[in-house]
């Protein structure tokens, strides 16, 4: 019977909108596909999907992606994390600090525990004191950078190797592919054939030179979901977070279940951040997060605040950031075209569906994309450094009318408000 009720909240989909099912996704997916192949045999370039270009957006994509899972199991119990930066910045500094001394592994966990610690001290402040969500994820963020510099400063400059912003190596993890598959589907991706090598690289890039925790990252999804929808916690941790004071004359504990999620969030954080400093650079380096904990958070905005959409998001930040490290003004050019032709399609569906205006400032900014393209043999350098950025503004503005977040959260909650 209580189950029934604390699932009413969330059970019902916005007026006048249709929840994307699993084939539709994975149609809207094989187009684009489809669309990124055409453009590459235009342009001849071959790295837009190429196995190392997807190898790399998977490694770039993992931070990002464990930062927006933190926000999901905060913002799903009703607390805005903002602060999931300076929980990244905590793991990458826990994790480097106890990994040089006592190997990666235990760099792994105390970089979750330096997360989760932030975490703690943020439900603290929001959950108990009622202070505004964003002002205490904003003050979290100050106080890792400052706490991380100081601790640097007697830590990692009197270590071997080590100085006042940067710490000693750290072990790796090792990396492992997949053997067989991973020749096979590289070997199929140099074939240039449309479609088919495109997806072979795609695959490649999730068997080729994996890290271990990239594998325990891509499992967290799917454990997150089946958690958070399938059992009875989730349900009710769910439920705080659309109405609080419901699920308290349901005998739930909201109080405990909002420090649990948030402390999680902050734990889960606090793993991105051990991958920056162990898996993606073997030591730390201040400034290393570079504001991955903010894209985190918008591809879970991006994301509808559920775990697929997240992983989506995090992939497509995570490749246009890798775009940075393989010859990106080349493959940014070739996208230039691509972005002009999805603009193109998205302006025709706005027109069928009788938006007008929206739809020729759709058209606008299609031809200027194919304007640029076709004046242009290559975009500058900053135009690449930028492309990350630039597409987390472009994503989150356009998909911003069909989002929906949980009905309380971010709203001041005490015990017994209802009564």
């Amino acid at each position: 019977m209580s189950a029934t009720v604390l699932s009413k909240p969330s059970a019902a989909p916005a007026p006048g909108r249709r929840k994307l099912s699993l084939p539709v996704v994975l149609l809207v997916i094989a187009g684009v596909l489809a669309l990124t192949s055409i453009v590459r045999l235009i342009t001849g370039a071959d790295g837009i999907t190429n196995v190392s270009q997807m190898s790399t957006a998977l490694k770039l994509a993992v931070p990002i992606g464990l930062a927006g899972l933190g926000g999901l199991w905060a913002e799903r119990a009703g607390v805005i994390n903002i602060g999931l930066e300076g929980m990244l910045v905590l793991g990458t500094w826990f994790g480097a600090w106890a990994g040089y001394q006592w190997g990666p592994w235990t760099g792994v966990l105390m970089g979750i525990v330096g997360g989760a610690i932030g975490g703690l001290l943020h439900a603290i402040v929001t959950v108990t004191f009622n202070v505004n969500h964003i002002i205490s994820g904003v003050a979290i963020n100050i106080l890792a950078l400052g706490a991380t510099r100081y601790a640097s400063a007697f830590t990692f400059e009197n270590a071997p190797q080590g100085t006042s912003k940067q710490s000693p190596p750290v072990d790796s993890l090792g990396s492992f592919s997949i053997p067989g598959l991973s020749d096979g589907l590289t070997t199929l991706n140099n074939k240039g054939w449309f479609l088919i090598s495109d997806v072979a690289g795609l695959l490649g890039g999730l068997v080729t030179k994996m890290s271990p925790l990239t594998l325990i990252a891509l499992a967290l999804v799917p454990v997150t979901w089946w958690i958070l929808w399938r059992t009875s916690f989730g349900l009710r941790l769910r439920s705080c977070g659309e109405n609080p004071v419901a699920a308290e004359s349901l005998g739930v504990n909201v109080y405990k279940y909002k420090y649990l999620a948030v402390i999680i969030s902050g734990g889960l954080a606090g793993l991105g951040g051990a991958f920056l400093s162990i898996v993606a650079n073997p030591f730390y380096l201040e400034g290393q997060t570079g504001g991955r904990g903010y894209i985190g958070l918008a591809a879970m905005i991006f994301g509808n605040w559920m775990p697929g959409g997240l992983a989506l998001g995090a992939g497509l930040f995570g490749y246009t950031d890798s775009l940075k490290l393989r010859g990106g003004t080349e493959n940014v050019h070739a996208l230039l075209l691509l972005t002009a032709i999805l603009l193109l399609i998205g302006a025709i569906w706005l027109l069928v569906r009788k938006r007008y205006v929206p739809a020729l400032v759709t058209v606008a900014v299609s031809a200027l994309m194919f304007l640029w393209y076709a004046t242009t043999n290559e975009v500058p350098t900053q135009v690449v450094t930028a492309t990350p950025y630039v597409v987390t503004l472009l994503v989150l503005s356009l998909s911003a009318q069909r989002l929906r977040m949980p009905r309380a959260n971010g709203k001041p909650y005490r015990k017994g408000q209802g009564a």
